[in-house]
Formats: C-alpha cells, sequence, structure tokens
C-alpha cells in the first residue's frame, strides 16, 4: 500500500463525519448499508443525539459537509477529491 495525499484526504473525510456523527463512520452507517441502501437516511438518525438538534440553516451546512466528506471516503483513492478541491467546496 502506497500512502499518498489521498489517504490524507480519506482520514479528513472520517474525522469530518465523526464529529457530526459523534462516531465512527462506519458505527453509524452500517445499519444503513447492504440491501437497503439505497433508502433515504433521516439527518436525526444521523447526528449525535447527546447535542441539540440543530436549526434548519445548520442542519442544511451538515448535509452540505457530509456530502463533501462522503466524497473523501470514496473506496478508489484515485476518485477522492484533492484538499484543494475539498477547501474551494467547503468554502462555497
Amino acid at each position: 500500500m502506497k500512502v499518498t495525499k489521498k489517504y490524507d484526504v480519506y482520514s479528513f473525510g472520517v474525522l469530518a463525519l465523526e464529529v457530526i456523527l459523534g462516531k465512527h463512520p462506519r458505527d453509524v452507517l452500517a445499519p444503513f448499508s447492504g440491501p437497503f441502501a439505497n433508502m433515504n437516511i433521516e439527518l436525526d438518525d444521523m447526528l449525535d443525539p447527546r447535542l441539540p438538534f440543530p436549526s434548519l440553516e445548520v442542519q442544511n451546512k451538515l448535509i452540505s459537509i457530509m456530502d463533501v466528506a462522503f466524497l473523501c471516503l470514496d473506496a478508489n483513492p484515485q476518485s477522492r477529491p484533492t484538499m484543494e478541491i475539498m477547501s474551494h467546496l467547503l468554502c462555497t
């Protein structure tokens, strides 16, 4: 296994989701994988339950961050964005 910048991107995605979800992404998303993976997952099913539920504006920002973080977790390292692209996506 060759360590590249794409591994840093993966780690960033995991960290971003851990902050939002309150646990490792695999612990939260495992129940939603498999044959029912195409079903819609509600935000309140994923957020850290120890925190108060966010306002609509914050919910929209969290969804944007999560969308970007999931790009980082692509199984194919060559398909992951660079941190430069990540920075652009998060700042727009």
